[in-house]
C-alpha cells in the first residue's frame, strides 16, 4: 500500500528512507464502501486524498438537484477541493467513492508540518498543484468547444479502462450528455462488451 503512494511521489521528487517514512508517519488511511461519502457539499475538506486502489468522483449538486461529475480520480491520482481545503471553506463539491477504495489521507496541518520538516515536499505538492489547474483548465476548454465525441475520446484518454468500471451515467454526467446518447458514443466506439 505504501509502495504505490512512494512511487507516486517518485514521479517528482526524490527523498531518502528517512523522508519517506517521516511522510508515511502523517498519513491516516480510510476504507471506503461504494457510494460511500468522503467529502459532503457544505462542509470543510479538511484532507488531501491519494487513491490508493478503487476510484472515487468529486461532484457538484445544482439546484434542482442534478449531480455534475467535475472529475474521477481512480487509482494513484489525488483528489481534494483545493478551495476548501486552503481557505477552510465550505465546500460547493461532494467526493463519493464509485467502488470500494481506499485511500491515504493528509491534513492540511500535516501538511504543513511536513513541507517545513521537509522542504522537497513544497515542490511535489506545487507541481500536482499545477498539474491539477491544467486538467481543470483542459477540462474547461474541453467542455465548451468540443463536439461529444471528442469529449468521449478525451475522457478514454484521460481515465483508461474507467469507462468499464463505473456507472454509465457517470461518464454522461461528466461528459454533459444523455447515457442514452453515451450509449451510442460507446456503441460506435465498440465499448460495450
Amino acid at each position: 500500500m505504501d509502495a504505490s503512494i512512494l512511487d507516486n511521489i517518485a514521479l517528482h521528487i526524490d527523498i531518502n528512507k528517512e523522508e519517506a517514512n517521516h511522510f508515511l508517519s502523517l498519513l491516516e488511511y480510510k476504507s471506503l464502501n461504494n457510494k460511500e461519502i468522503l467529502l459532503q457539499a457544505g462542509t470543510v475538506c479538511r484532507t488531501i486524498n491519494f487513491v490508493v486502489n478503487g476510484c472515487i468522483r468529486m461532484y457538484t449538486t445544482d439546484e434542482g438537484g442534478k449531480e455534475h461529475n467535475v472529475l474521477f480520480a481512480p487509482g494513484n491520482w489525488w483528489c481534494t477541493d483545493l478551495f476548501s481545503f486552503h481557505t477552510n471553506s465550505p465546500s460547493t463539491h461532494s467526493i463519493e467513492a464509485l467502488e470500494e477504495t481506499k485511500v491515504a489521507q493528509l491534513t492540511h496541518q500535516n501538511l504543513e508540518k511536513l513541507c517545513l520538516d521537509v522542504p522537497k515536499f513544497e515542490r511535489f505538492f506545487r507541481v500536482l498543484f499545477q498539474n491539477g489547474f491544467i486538467m481543470y483548465q483542459n477540462r474547461i476548454n474541453s467542455e465548451l468547444s468540443l463536439p461529444a465525441d471528442q469529449k468521449y475520446k478525451s475522457f478514454k484518454k484521460l481515465y483508461p479502462g474507467l469507462n468499464q468500471r463505473i456507472a454509465q451515467k457517470h461518464i454522461a454526467s461528466y461528459l454533459g450528455i444523455t447515457p442514452v446518447f453515451l450509449s451510442m458514443l460507446r456503441k460506435k466506439y465498440n465499448d460495450i462488451n
